[in-house]
């Protein structure tokens, strides 16, 4: 998962790049990049770690122009050690072109060849970014027609890229000289916010990006979603077209944003991530009390951030105590997004603290948004049984994640989800816990549509085996399991 940027303005983006990509720090921490535009002129600094960590003062002067885009990362793709495979990409032609994506390709293998064989084109880096810049590029060169690019030569690029590419893709690219293009793939599995900011000079002032947080965070008016399929071109000038690529577009969002990977203050396709959440807590309360024997709970508690709007439903549903139990060390990033599985367990302890005096000689429920391997679900009921637990009980708000995700979301492989090939006791057996709670599929499906009519199908692939996009099938999960371990 990564986060993404990109703003035209009448005055200089450097700042409004810096401060948006620190708004969407929880999407990634491997590494960082901004690029901007002056005229025609690209500026560009790329950095491992942090937003925080990644820019100087001297570096932010460099980056001049008022348009913009940037990126946080976490590696699906590539490798996370590797600055190299950092965003944004660029190439210089036509024109010059620089991209970030939030995403995953599942047809890299047949892409890269194409591109070689057929477009000659060389690829620098295992990134599927840089191959869907090239992708992009090849179509701009084939549409154009002397020596001007309009937008209607653009969407037709874009056009041909759908119809290249496969897999999920919300994409900003600065085409020098000219403008911000957007896009999103035609099932619109990754977000992707338009804000507009009206001036009164000449074209107003926009921005899209990761989350509507974004534009609402800097004063602008959430515009709109960008469509499934559809592409948005902003001149340089600030006027803004838009035409839908796609023939058969289908909004069908991936369901871990709402579960996890999202900011609560955050509104996406129409629904709002916070209220999504509180939800989820309405229908895991049933469950647990289908599950759990009566009394077997004194006190629910929530591992923060991202579970306790449903851990407080769940407590207010079944009428028992809220607390807060485990203190976050908030200057250690997100365990799940972290690139190694021993890095992962280095920083559970770190991240979180259990106050002894709200456990001992209790029996809490501790609830959490997701488990996916159960590393740190493990040590944080070790944690609960040390600081004096009588019992623990833990319930997910989200259901077991039993398949692979390839859409962009850094859960390759199926040998490392505890709930893969396992049924909920023995998962729970590997846990340590006394009562182990999923969320059901289909209720945590009704939780977050409910209220709407927009959207009616979610992308659930790491729950339910149901792949959407691409030709996602056993030899292809296969190879993405020997990739990622090689």
């Amino acid at each position: 998962m990564c986060g993404i940027v990109g703003a035209v303005s009448n005055e200089p983006v450097s700042q409004l790049i810096y401060d948006s990509l620190s708004l969407l720090q929880h999407r990634g921490q491997d590494s960082t990049g901004i690029a901007t535009a002056e005229g025609s002129v690209f500026h560009q600094v790329k950095a491992k770690g942090q937003v925080r960590e990644a820019y100087r003062t001297r570096d932010m002067r460099r980056l001049l122009g008022t348009m913009g885009l940037g990126h946080v990362r976490y590696a699906t793709q590539g490798k996370a050690s590797s600055e190299e495979e950092s965003q944004p990409f660029y190439v210089n032609a036509p024109y010059g072109i620089m991209l970030v994506h939030n995403g995953n390709l599942t047809n890299t293998r047949e892409l890269r060849d194409d591109l070689f064989g057929v477009d000659r084109r060389h690829m620098n880096t295992h990134s599927d970014t840089e191959l869907l810049l090239n992708v992009l590029a090849t179509e701009l060169q084939q549409v154009m027609s002397g020596n001007q690019l309009d937008t209607d030569q653009i969407f037709t690029a874009v056009e041909r890229v759908h119809e290249r590419i496969e897999g999920s893709y919300a994409v900003i690219a600065m085409i020098a000289g000219y403008g911000l293009l957007a896009f999103r793939d035609p099932h619109g599995i990754r977000p992707l916010t338009l804000g507009r900011r009206e001036t009164t000079l000449t074209g107003d002032d926009w921005i899209v990006a990761s989350e509507s947080l974004v534009p609402e965070s800097h004063g602008y008016e959430v515009f709109r979603e960008v469509a499934p399929g559809e592409a948005v071109f902003i001149t340089m000038g600030g006027e803004m077209t838009s035409r839908q690529c796609h023939p058969n577009p289908r909004l069908i969002p991936c369901a871990f944003e709402y579960v996890y990977l999202a900011r609560p203050d955050s509104t996406m396709n129409g629904i709002s991530v916070y209220d999504a959440r509180l939800r989820l807590g309405d229908h895991l309360a049933t469950t647990v009390a289908r599950y759990t024997p009566s009394g077997a709970i004194d006190v629910v508690m929530p591992i923060p951030d991202s579970a306790r709007p449903a851990a407080m439903q769940v407590a207010r549903r079944l009428g028992l105590e809220y607390r807060e139990g485990f203190y976050k060390n908030r200057y250690v990033g997100r365990t799940f997004i972290m690139p190694g599985q021993q890095e992962r367990k280095r920083s559970v302890r770190q991240k979180l603290n259990a106050m002894g005096s709200e456990f001992k000689g209790k029996s809490i429920l501790i609830v959490d948004d997701s488990i996916v391997r159960g590393t740190t679900s493990r040590q944080i009921i070790e944690m609960a049984r040390q600081a004096g637990a009588a019992r623990v009980t833990f319930a997910s708000a989200a259901p077991p994640v039993r398949y692979p995700h390839v859409y962009g979301i850094n859960m390759p492989s199926r040998s490392e989800l505890i709930a893969h090939g396992r049924s909920i006791p023995e998962a729970n057996t590997a846990l340590g816990a006394d009562y182990l709670v999923y969320q059901e599929v289909e209720d945590m499906k009704a939780a977050i549509l409910a209220g709407q009519t927009e959207v009616t199908d979610l992308e659930m692939s790491c729950f339910d085996g149901r792949y959407i996009a691409g030709r996602v099938d056993d030899d292809y999960l296969e190879w993405v399991e020997k990739t990622i371990s090689s």
